[in-house]
C-alpha cells in the first residue's frame, strides 16, 4: 500500500513538471510574422509561434523589399530590437516611397510574411523655443536661501561649538572652597 503512494506521488509530481513543457512542444515550428513599417525609412517584425507563444530564443530574419521604380533592398538580416522577444528592427534602409517588403524565416520555420510599407523621409525633432529674458532690475527670488542665512547659521554653529568645551571644563574642575558639591 505505501508502495503505491509513492509511486502515485512520483506520477503526479513528473506530469506536473512536464504540464509547462507542454505549450512549447505543441509550437510544431511555425511562426507568425507581423510586417509594419516603422514610420520614416525601416521596417519592424513582431514573430510569434503561430499558437501565439513568444519566442524564446532569436531567429534569423531576412528582409528584402522592392519598390517603385525597380528598386531593391536587401537581402538583409534583422537584429532583435530592444522592445522585447520577437521584435526585430531594420534600421533605416527604405528610401521615401511606397515598398513591397518581403521576411521570411529559414529552416526550421520556413515562414514568410509581405507587407507594403510607405517609407517616408526621417522627421528632424523641432527647434527649440527661444526663451525671452527679462533686461531690468535683479528680481530674483528673495523667499529663498540668502547670504544672511548662511552667516546666521554659522554664528550659531560657533557659539554651539564654543559652549560644550565650556561646559566639559565647568564639570570636571574640583569644587573649591565654599562652593557646593555635586
Amino acid at each position: 500500500m505505501r508502495t503505491l503512494r509513492i509511486l502515485t506521488a512520483t506520477l503526479v509530481a513528473a506530469c506536473l513538471v512536464a504540464l509547462p513543457t507542454a505549450p512549447a512542444a505543441a509550437h510544431n515550428g511555425k511562426l507568425k510574422l507581423t510586417v509594419a513599417g516603422d514610420g520614416a525609412g525601416g521596417v519592424t517584425v513582431q514573430a510569434t509561434h503561430a499558437d501565439g507563444h513568444r519566442l524564446d530564443q532569436p531567429v534569423r530574419l531576412v528582409l528584402t523589399a522592392e519598390g517603385e521604380g525597380d528598386r531593391k533592398a536587401g537581402p538583409l538580416q534583422l537584429e532583435p530590437a530592444a522592445e522585447g522577444q520577437g521584435f526585430y528592427s531594420s534600421g533605416p534602409v527604405l528610401s521615401p516611397g511606397r515598398w513591397r517588403v518581403t521576411v521570411t524565416a529559414p529552416a526550421p520555420y520556413k515562414t514568410s510574411a509581405m507587407a507594403t510599407v510607405q517609407a517616408r523621409p526621417a522627421q528632424s525633432p523641432p527647434a527649440p523655443r527661444p526663451v525671452a529674458v527679462q533686461a531690468g532690475p535683479d528680481e530674483r527670488d528673495r523667499s529663498g536661501v540668502g547670504w544672511w542665512t548662511y552667516a546666521a547659521g554659522g554664528l550659531v554653529a560657533g557659539a554651539l561649538l564654543a559652549a560644550v568645551p565650556l561646559l566639559l571644563v565647568r564639570r570636571r574642575r574640583p569644587a573649591g572652597p565654599g562652593e557646593p558639591t555635586a
